[in-house]
């Protein structure tokens, strides 16, 4: 079966230093995949190069068995590979409803379309109104966004990075600055708004990794050192003595 998307020799370097050492990785279809790692291991920068945002020096990302070689960021968007960042990425004074009809406006088929009177749009207002209770943001769909609490501006950026209707979802640290509380908030719209889509994320709280992850990718100095199952990857011992075993000792 073709992975959802396959790495291949995926280097990155920013002139001599070197930030990603040939990395290759195959996500399967459906699969929840973590990329953990210390600070400085790379990962923020490999989604990028997964995204385009930066061009990889070697190597090749497919998205669905597409190679994604020298395209930008919005056409990789439109072949179903949506993401969201490490700092939140809304439009604070709109509401919260008019966030969500943005990011559904290209999928639904209006694209540049200036004549069009979205507020008589009844699949706009439907798919909005849809994802809004997807992330249980219903109750606040007039409010502008820049006054929802922190943990509901991110659940806000899921229900966007979601609404272009991706089958594959990248988030970066989705979890992080976020109480327990909050955390759990989010993991679990996280594992509904997934279901059935492959997801990819950069994550450092340990709970919210071995509870919602498949697989875990271990990333140390631009390469992975480790990928396995969580339970596999938890009793690596390359991976206690790099990374793991610090970072679970710091959350207790």
């Amino acid at each position: 079966m073709t992975p959802a998307l396959e790495l291949k020799g995926l280097r990155k370097s920013f002139g001599k230093a070197e930030i990603i050492r040939g990395i290759d990785l195959s996500i399967g279809k459906a699969e929840r995949h973590a990329v953990i790692g210390p600070n400085g291991a790379g990962k923020s920068t490999l989604f990028n190069l997964i995204t385009a945002r930066f061009p990889p020096t070697e190597g090749t990302v497919k998205l669905h068995g597409q190679d994604l070689t020298g395209m930008q960021p919005f056409q990789i968007n439109r072949l179903g590979l949506s993401r969201s960042f490490q700092i939140t990425n809304i439009f604070p004074k709109m509401t919260v409803f008019e966030n969500v009809r943005c990011a559904l406006l290209w999928s639904q088929g209006y694209k540049y379309s200036f004549w069009h009177m979205v507020n008589r749009k009844r699949d706009l207002t439907e798919g909005a109104e849809a994802i809004l209770e997807q992330i249980n943001l219903t109750e606040r769909r007039n409010l502008p966004a820049g006054v929802l609490s922190y943990a509901e501006q991110r659940a806000l950026e899921i229900g966007i990075t979601i609404a272009g209707g991706a089958d594959v979802v990248m988030l970066d640290e989705p979890t992080a600055g976020m109480s327990n509380s909050e955390t759990d908030y989010i993991t679990d719209l996280i594992l509904k708004v997934t279901e059935g889509k492959t997801l990819i994320m950069v994550e450092h709280d340990m709970g919210v990794v071995f509870g919602l992850a498949d697989r875990i990718s271990v990333l140390v100095y631009g390469e992975i050192i480790a990928t396995g199952k969580p339970e596999d990857v938890r009793a690596d011992p390359r991976v206690q003595e790099a990374y793991l075993g610090a970072a679970l000792e710091a959350e207790h």
